[in-house]
């Protein structure tokens, strides 16, 4: 499978900032991906795609795209990418139709295939009945969608997808999903960042977990919830709850365990071969348990593991 994207260290500070928004970031996307950068605000997501669209330069590293060098070649990047940037990029008080007839002539479209283009991307949004309406009376949702069909209209061989369902309605989001996916079938490649965890689980194929500018674990979601295991969440009562959790923290197999609000939680790569172990300790420890779970690890748990702390948005 061809690699489509290629980013080698690359780096970008802002003068007076304590560290770099971007410290040393490394990753491959393959033709016809979806790769997800995940994390909270602020951890060089936005950063990273605005070098890669050759909107702002970088301090460090390098990076192709189609075989194209983002400092070198940076006319030839931009014929091949499409960009769906974090905030609007609209014009509020002209209509859907005139916005995308303005961004399909910056693309260099004209006559004919430009109308064609922009009825294309009006249809693939759901938005053809509402293209004269102006831009300031749509929805968020809608005013979302005509975003994505701006990024669209030259028929981009890789699409940039900056946080594309911020501040929009659940079926807003659903549609927007859908129209990621069908684009996924016709073969495009995407670099799609957001901070909500089962949107990644959803749409992406790879997914790298960044945070403080670094790239902290990069594999399939599954590949990587998987490494994290799962949880056994055991509520209890009486007893001494902190000799049973230093127990079972050096009990083999498990990886960590607490406790929180009357209910002991223990991690484990194999949370159902230790939970026999588990319930040995727990009443040992003089514990009466009223509940047993186990839980399987999403995306989020896994971020949670791995920052130690809660995502910020």
């Amino acid at each position: 499978m061809a690699t489509v994207i290629e980013a080698s260290g690359l780096t970008k500070r802002y003068s007076g900032a304590p560290a770099p928004a971007v410290d040393g970031i490394s990753f491959t996307v393959n033709e016809g991906e979806i790769f997800g950068l995940l994390g909270p605000n602020g951890a060089g997501k936005t950063t990273l795609i605005s070098m890669l669209s050759c909107l702002a330069s970088s301090d460090g590293g390098s990076a192709e795209i189609g075989g194209s060098d983002i400092v070198r070649d940076q006319n030839a990047v931009k014929r091949m990418i499409g960009l769906v940037p974090q905030e609007l990029a609209l014009y509020p008080t002209l209509s859907s139709h005139q916005n995308l007839l303005c961004f399909g002539g910056l693309y260099g479209l004209r006559g004919s295939e430009l109308k064609a283009s922009v009825g294309r991307v009006l249809e693939m949004v759901g938005l053809s009945d509402r293209a004269d309406d102006r831009v300031e009376t749509l929805s968020g949702g809608m005013k979302r969608r005509i975003n994505i069909a701006a990024g669209l209209l030259h028929s981009p061989r890789v699409l940039f997808l900056d946080e594309p369902t911020v501040g929009v309605d659940p079926q807003s989001r659903n549609f927007i999903f859908e129209g990621i996916e069908a684009l996924r079938r016709s073969g495009m490649t995407m670099l799609y960042t957001t901070h909500y965890m089962e949107e990644a689980q959803r749409l992406c194929d790879r997914v790298a977990i960044v945070d403080q500018g670094r790239v902290i674990a990069l594999d399939t979601p599954k590949a990587l919830m998987n490494a994290h295991g799962g949880v056994v969440s055991m509520a209890v009562e009486g007893g001494d709850v902190a000799a049973a959790v230093q127990t079972l923290a050096g009990v083999e197999g498990i990886t960590r365990a607490s406790a929180a609000d009357a209910r002991i939680l223990v991690q484990s790569q194999n949370p159902a071969a230790i939970l026999g172990r588990v319930v040995e300790v727990v009443s040992a420890a003089g514990l009466q348990i009223r509940a047993v779970e186990i839980l399987e690890h999403n995306l989020e748990s896994v971020f949670l593991d791995l920052t130690g702390r809660r995502l910020r948005d």
